[in-house]
C-alpha cells in the first residue's frame, strides 16, 4: 500500500488553497515536483512556526527545521531537488537573497502593518476566539516593528525604505524573467515556488490600494507569470477524492489523527454541580490569562519605547571597550 503524503497548511482564503505565503510556496514546490499529496488544514495554533509541515508515513518535515520546509523536502523527505543544476548559476544567490529578504520583509510589513492587518488576520487568526486572535495579531505586529526598528518617529522613513527595496526587487526579477516561463534555465525551481507564492498573496490577498500590489502590477510579465501558474497549478488542480481534513493539534508529531466526519449526536444530559463549578472556574482562568497577556504586551511596548527614547537621548554613543 502506497504511503499517503500529506501537506498540512493554514486554511484556504482569498481564492487560494492556503493564504499563508510559506504554506503556498511548499504547495507550489510539490506541484512542480509532481509529488502526489493530500492537503490538510490546521486551524488551531495558527501562529506555530512548525506550519507548514509535510508527512510521509512516519517521517515529518517541519517548516522550523534547518532552512525551512522546502529544504527539508529536498534533503530529509527525498522529494526531487528542483534546484539541481541551477543553484550554481551566477545570479542564483542574489535572486534568492532578494526573495527571502527584501520581498519577504515587504510582504510581512504590508500584511501586518501596511494594510491595517485585515489580510493577515483573515489568513492566520480569523478562526480563533476574537480576544485570542487579536492578542496574537498585536504580538506579531509588534514583532514586525521590532525587527525593522520601527518607532513612531521613523515609521514613515522605514516604510519608504521597505517599499523602495521591494520596487527594486520587482524591477530586477522582471528583467530576470523576461518572456520566459521560469526564472532560471526555463525550468521550475524553489525560487519560482517562493516568488509565485509571494505574487499570488500580493495579487489575491492585498487590497487594490496596497503599494506592494501597485508596484507588482506595473510589471506585465510578472503578472502574466503569476496568473499562468495560478491557472495551471491551482485552478486546474483536480479536486481531492475526499474533503479536506483538519488537524487540531500541531504540538505532538506522534498524534496524526484527522477528523473529517461529524460525530454522531448524543442525547443531552443535565450537568452536575461539579461540572458547572469547573466550567465557571475555567472561564475565570481563561479571562485571567487574557488579561495577563494584554498587561504583558502593554508593559513590553512601554519598555521598548522607553529604550528607544533613552538611546536617542544619549546619542547612541555607548562605548563598551575596556
Amino acid at each position: 500500500m502506497a504511503e499517503l503524503n500529506t501537506l498540512v497548511v493554514r486554511k484556504p482564503c482569498f481564492g487560494l488553497p492556503t493564504g499563508c505565503p510559506q504554506c503556498l510556496s511548499a504547495y507550489i514546490y510539490l506541484k512542480f515536483a509532481q509529488i502526489p499529496f493530500h492537503l490538510d488544514f490546521h486551524l488551531n495554533h495558527p501562529h506555530s512556526d512548525q506550519i507548514p509541515y509535510f508527512e510521509v508515513g512516519d517521517c515529518v518535515a517541519y517548516n522550523n527545521e534547518k532552512e525551512g520546509i522546502i529544504e527539508c523536502l529536498k534533503k530529509d523527505v527525498g522529494v526531487v531537488d528542483l534546484d539541481s543544476g541551477v543553484s550554481s548559476l551566477p545570479d542564483w544567490i542574489s535572486t534568492k537573497a532578494i526573495l527571502t529578504t527584501w520581498l519577504a520583509d515587504a510582504l510581512a510589513y504590508e500584511l501586518w502593518l501596511g494594510c491595517e492587518g485585515s489580510s493577515a488576520y483573515s489568513i492566520y487568526y480569523s478562526d480563533l476566539p476574537w480576544p485570542l486572535g487579536k492578542i496574537l495579531f498585536w504580538k506579531k505586529a509588534h514583532w514586525v516593528k521590532l525587527k525593522h526598528g520601527i518607532t513612531n518617529d521613523n515609521a514613515e522613513v522605514k516604510k519608504e525604505e521597505i517599499y523602495e527595496r521591494a520596487k527594486s526587487a520587482y524591477d530586477a526579477l522582471s528583467s530576470c524573467l523576461g518572456e520566459q516561463s521560469y526564472l532560471f534555465e526555463n525550468r521550475p525551481s524553489s525560487l519560482d515556488a517562493i516568488f509565485l507564492a509571494h505574487g499570488l498573496v500580493v495579487l489575491q490577498a492585498l487590497p487594490e490600494s496596497s503599494m506592494l500590489r501597485i508596484n507588482f502590477s506595473e510589471h506585465a510579465n510578472l503578472v502574466r507569470y503569476v496568473q499562468q501558474y495560478k491557472t495551471e497549478l491551482i485552478e486546474a488542480a483536480p479536486s481531492p477524492s475526499s474533503g479536506p481534513q483538519f488537524h487540531i493539534d500541531v504540538s505532538s508529531s506522534a498524534s496524526r489523527s484527522h477528523s473529517s466526519s461529524k460525530p454522531k449526536s448524543k442525547p443531552k444530559r443535565e450537568k452536575t454541580q461539579e461540572e458547572k463549578t469547573f466550567k465557571k472556574k475555567a472561564k475565570y482562568f481563561v479571562v485571567a490569562q487574557l488579561v495577563a497577556v494584554v498587561v504583558f504586551l502593554t508593559l513590553m511596548t512601554t519598555f521598548d519605547d522607553a529604550e528607544v527614547d533613552l538611546d536617542d537621548a544619549d546619542g547612541g554613543s555607548y562605548d563598551y571597550d575596556e
